[in-house]
């Protein structure tokens, strides 16, 4: 046997294994496409001579199929594949191989994969280089595996397939008898997507409800119980198991019924198991409830002093807590929703530090020596001040007159005008103006002498404004511009940037008026020129 047979041999044991452990690993109920359309990679190895001369294998190959699926399993595929190789070998025939055959296709559906065989036979078309293409009839059998990706998409992992087609070339290149068959018995391997059309929706799982009536009895009363069935098969016959953690159960097909005679206070578990002769099954429970003897819980009454705090403050909770019965109660298990509660006996104190403002619950519990319990709870609302204010920058002016520095220009208007209309309309805040100067600028108070300018503007009454001087500070900062910040310090405020105050004593305001234009010299007569001697 050639080392070619063995490998196509070895190639097609590890897709029959493969095709078993999925078939074994996946069998369960899915719905079958009617239409799969695959298209991927193809290699083949054709194995075989042309006049004891070897081909090459085809590691350039597309794969095309189509099948309609008659059911579940069975359906009828057309195959095509197309092979290819170039170049020239010294010891192999480049060749092309193409083919397309139809036959029945078995496919074991599984809930992620699905194994398949097929056995096809068709039309197969030989190409060595320098001959005449052969064709002829052939047959391809072999098996793949598709993993399922959604509903309607699937990847070919693997398809392998044995080839066999008998060709015959003669001399000079065309079909003839003159030199032996070329008989391909070779393999073929595809992977790739397959779209998966047409076909039912999933099976829906199946599942039970169970009902219970009533769901609270006294000790001796019964309790009915009703089973509903959901998507299980209509022709299916199903069968109920019943059982429960408590009473006697009577069972009656769909419906059952719970004897409580005998049975102590507290929480038991009916349970139904619903299966079909087709091994679908599912199981619902529900909860009854056995009371005990009328008792009369005790009561509880709270309250908070005071009722609303500012946060931070504390709140003094106390309940009072009674019984009927004259039981012996005591008061306990105190929560809030919202800051640190600490209690002891009836009484308990709201620690509000942190808490946001509104209302917080404070509850507890009264309970007496039966184990009966009774809740209780006081309001308190909690009131948190309002942020401080802060200050913040309305705007800043430039200075870029190069004849004076510290003038504040008729651009500045829009900036000051807006700083005054807020200072007049709170009369309660002040202002800072932060002067500025360059590192290149002289002389060194020219900073000082901004921030003094451009509070003469505000306070001069030029834009009929005339804000009181008292509200408003120069100031300066190290600052490298050549500007005047003007920031807005309302009620309560604190100006903390890193400024220096102006000594205004020692700082003067300079007016705004333009410098006096230079008086025009006055330009001397024209001397006439002396009259020519005759």
């Amino acid at each position: 046997m050639s080392h070619r047979m063995k490998s196509s041999l070895a190639v097609l044991a590890i897709a029959a294994t493969l095709l078993l452990v999925s078939t074994t690993a996946c069998a369960q109920d899915q719905p079958a496409p009617k239409w799969e359309i695959f298209a991927g990679y193809s290699w083949a190895d054709p194995n075989t001579k042309l006049n004891h001369v070897p081909f090459r294998n085809y590691p350039a190959g597309l794969g095309a199929a189509g099948t309609y699926d008659f059911n579940k399993w069975l359906g009828l595929t057309l195959d095509y594949g197309g092979h290819f190789n170039s170049g020239t070998s010294g010891t192999r025939i480049p060749s092309t191989y193409n083919t397309l055959m139809v036959g029945p296709k078995l496919t074991f559906r599984g809930e992620h994969f699905s194994p398949f065989v097929e056995a096809l036979g068709g039309w197969s078309r030989l190409a060595p280089d320098h001959f005449t293409a052969d064709n002829r009839f052939g047959f391809q059998g072999g098996a793949g595996i598709d993993m399922g990706l959604t509903q309607h998409w699937a990847l070919r992992i693997i398809q392998a397939d044995f080839m066999y087609s008998p060709h015959r070339f003669g001399a000079g290149g065309t079909p003839g008898s003159g030199v032996p068959k070329t008989i391909v018995r070779g393999t073929r391997l595809q992977g790739g997507i397959v779209w998966l059309g047409g076909g039912g929706q999933p099976e829906k799982p199946v599942s039970a409800s169970l009902g219970l009536e009533p769901t609270e009895v006294m000790a001796g009363e019964a309790v009915k119980a009703t089973a509903t069935p959901t998507n299980f098969p209509p022709k299916n016959k199903l069968t109920y198991t019943w059982s429960s953690t408590g009473g006697k159960v009577v069972p009656n097909e769909v419906n059952a019924s719970i004897d409580t005679t005998g049975m102590a206070p507290g929480n038991h578990t009916v349970t139904v198991q619903v299966t079909d002769n087709k091994k679908h099954n599912a199981q619902a429970s529900a909860n009854f409830t056995v009371k005990e003897p009328p008792k009369n819980a005790p009561s509880m009454s709270c309250s908070a002093n005071p009722a609303t705090v500012r946060s931070g403050d504390p709140a003094t909770i106390t309940c009072d807590c009674k019984s009927p019965d004259g039981r012996m109660v005591t008061v306990s298990n105190w929560t809030a929703s919202g800051g640190k509660i600490a209690g002891s006996g009836n009484t308990a104190t709201l620690d509000t530090a942190g808490t946001p403002a509104g209302p917080v619950t404070v509850s507890a519990t009264c309970s007496d020596d039966r184990g009966l319990t009774a809740p209780g709870n006081a309001s308190v609302n909690v009131e948190v001040p309002p942020p401080a204010p802060t200050a913040s920058k309305a705007c800043e002016i430039d200075f870029t007159n190069k004849a004076k520095l510290a003038r504040v220009d008729n651009a500045a208007k829009g900036c000051l005008d807006g700083a005054a209309d807020s200072l007049l309309q709170s009369p309660n805040s002040k202002s800072v103006l932060v002067g500025e100067q360059l590192s290149t600028e002289r002389p060194k108070t020219l900073a000082a002498q901004r921030a003094v300018n451009t509070k003469a503007y505000l306070t001069s009454g030029e834009n009929q404004k005339a804000v009181d001087a008292s509200r408003i500070e120069p100031r300066t900062s190290t600052a490298d511009e050549n500007k005047v910040e003007v920031w807005i310090v309302p009620e309560g405020a604190t100006f903390d940037q890193p400024t220096t105050p102006v000594n205004e004593t020692r700082v003067k305001p300079q007016s705004r008026k333009p410098a006096a234009a230079p008086a025009k010299r006055a330009s001397k007569p024209r001397r006439k020129a002396a009259a020519p001697t005759k």
